[in-house]
């Protein structure tokens, strides 16, 4: 193993470590001319597969927006990761927790992003590592809920919270059964767990409706309204006093729905809103200019690029200039006025991780 290696492992198990955009490659031995992608089953850099030319999908059949917009390249991510399920962000800062990577299925990987100076660092790594890890910011203290621990199946139950002044991990009440995937939204000083998966082997494994909530002061879930359709690889944000939880699988992406459910906490109640032209799973989901941007995602045989946009005060939708590298299992949030969108799988399932980061703007 090279100096270079050990240094990072080194920062990954213990510490806060700086990787700047020239640095980033450097650390593995590679420059910017190698590859920003990574096969499951073999180590080392290799270039975008030749099958996306195949699975990627642009169209989109609502109306395009006037200003499409643009997206840029950023900083690449310190290694090709994918299946993270989700992005969160606080303080101007992206952070990506879990997920595969080095091909393994159930790493611990944190990696912050900071949007002002493009810069990539490592933070303390997630206590019990693991794929598809439903996450979220509440106030200053990132929370981490449950996972798969082996690609895509076998759940576990555990939660952890991340206090950004200490860069430390602590757990947490942990769900009351395992689950995968669980779309995390925080409202109302509450922590809402929606959906997701259960089921130790690919045969098992099915998407459940489970809607929970945790109460950071009693350290405690308690139930609330089912989502009316049980689903993960969901995308889900709040907007307003409400959450929105558009497409994602059930059960496989080969059934990917385009529903769209908006929950209101205070009749708990669930209703339906215009679906999401483009069905999907897998895919980012942010609030950026007052509308929902959904980009990426995968189905059967496709990753898509579609950039497509609800307007709530309207329910209805419109089509934005496509992802420059269509991807899934991706982390995405806004920050100030762009929206970043880093790792994922090019291709379809997990065998290929990516390093790849572009950022959207409306500019």
């Amino acid at each position: 193993m090279n100096s270079s290696r050990r240094r990072f492992l080194a920062s990954l198990a213990g510490g806060l470590a700086v990787l700047p955009f020239a640095s980033v490659f450097a650390q593995s031995g590679h420059g910017h001319h190698e590859g920003l992608y990574e096969r499951l089953q073999q180590p080392g850099r290799v270039d975008k597969p030749e099958v996306t030319s195949v699975q990627n999908v642009f169209d989109s059949p609502t109306p395009k927006a006037a200003t499409p917009g643009r997206w840029q390249s950023k900083a690449p991510l310190p290694l090709p990761r994918s299946e993270m399920a989700w992005a969160t962000e606080h303080a101007g800062r992206m952070h990506l927790v879990g997920g595969y990577g080095e091909q393994k299925v159930d790493r611990p990987y944190h990696h912050v992003y900071d949007a002002a100076s493009d810069r990539w660092t490592v933070a303390a790594p997630l206590p019990r590592g693991a794929n598809h890890v439903g996450v979220a910011f509440m106030d200053v203290r990132l929370y981490a809920i449950g996972g798969f621990v082996e690609q895509n199946r076998r759940p576990h139950s555990e939660c952890f919270v991340y206090e950004t002044s200490a860069d430390r991990w602590e757990k947490i009440a942990p769900l009351a059964s395992a689950c995968g995937s669980v779309a995390c939204v925080a409202l109302g000083g509450l922590l809402h767990g929606i959906g997701g998966a259960v089921g130790d082997t690919s045969e098992a494994k099915h998407s459940v409706d489970w809607h929970l909530v945790y109460d950071p002061k009693a350290d405690r879930w308690e139930q609330r309204a089912p989502l009316p359709t049980g689903r993960d690889h969901v995308g889900a944000l709040a907007v307003g006093d409400f959450i929105h939880v558009i497409g994602g699988r059930v059960n496989n992406f080969h059934t990917n729905s385009n529903l769209h459910h908006r929950y209101d906490p205070a009749q708990d109640k669930w209703e339906v809103r215009n679906p999401l032209p483009t069905a999907r799973s897998g895919h980012g989901a942010v609030y950026y200019r007052g509308k929902i941007f959904v980009m990426g995602g995968e189905g059967t045989n496709r990753v898509f690029g579609q950039n497509e946009a609800y307007d709530p005060q309207t329910d209805a939708w419109e089509h934005y200039a496509p992802m420059s590298t269509p991807r899934h299992g991706l982390g995405a949030v806004a920050i100030g006025d762009a929206v970043y969108v880093a790792g994922g799988g090019p291709v379809v399932g997990g065998s290929v991780q990516s390093a790849v980061h572009e950022a959207f703007t409306l500019g």
